[in-house]
């Protein structure tokens, strides 16, 4: 797999695959994540690639404080082969690289699997509440 930044040609196929990853919900529109995305940081937006297909897609963020971690997903015909834990390894080291110490994400409390995902690759759960309000 190689991993590179989003492409506009990438857009398709990047909201097909977070389709199905069921990443996508009623409140949130693919397009205009990717949107806000490309108008800030779009350099740690990143997919992951075989044969000429998007096969996974990580979406980073930093703030000057901590790190953020979205959209992680790859390709469910082609999970647990550790596609997910290189395109986190990537994405961690292009945040280290801005001076990130703590990077934060959220998991659904019922996704099992992926919970059991980042545990394994040394992600810990925080005691906090997450807390958040749609301004749009």
């Amino acid at each position: 797999m190689e991993i590179r930044t989003f492409q506009e040609s990438d857009r398709s196929a990047v909201v097909t695959l977070w389709r199905r990853c069921e990443l996508v919900r009623p409140q949130n529109d693919p397009d205009s994540d990717i949107d806000l995305k490309m108008s800030f940081q779009p350099e740690l937006f990143l997919v992951g690639v075989d044969e000429g297909s998007v096969i996974g897609t990580v979406m980073g963020g930093y703030e000057g404080h901590r790190g953020w971690i979205n959209y992680l997903a790859v390709d469910p015909d082609r999970q647990s082969v550790g596609l997910g834990a290189t395109l986190m390894e990537y994405a961690e080291a292009k945040l280290r690289e801005l001076g990130c110490v703590k990077i934060n994400l959220q998991v659904r409390s019922s996704n099992e699997k992926v919970l059991g995902f980042y545990r394994a690759i040394g992600y810990l759960e925080d005691d906090v509440i997450s807390m958040g309000k749609r301004l749009s």
